[in-house]
């Protein structure tokens, strides 16, 4: 979902909950506003721990080098 998401969840939250005076029956849109703002706060939180997380990580490049040792010298041949 991202910070774009969890941003939208509370603008979303707070229009229902504050803004709209408007009633359905048996749907109470403030207690869904709050829901929503809950909810955007949670995605906005994990959001930015994931991405403190992602920006903390470290990568390590490992180069093996062997270097072959000399032939023994060859000895005369019988």
């Amino acid at each position: 979902m991202g910070i774009g998401g969890g941003i939208a969840l509370i603008v979303i939250g707070a229009i229902l909950s504050f803004g709209v005076k408007d009633a359905i029956d048996g749907v109470n849109l403030e207690v869904i506003g709050y829901i929503c703002m809950g909810a955007g706060v949670l995605a906005l939180i994990l959001a930015i721990a994931l991405n403190a997380q992602r920006s903390n990580t470290t990568h390590r490049e490992v180069v093996e080098h062997r270097e072959v040792p000399p032939a023994p010298p060859a000895g005369p041949q019988v």
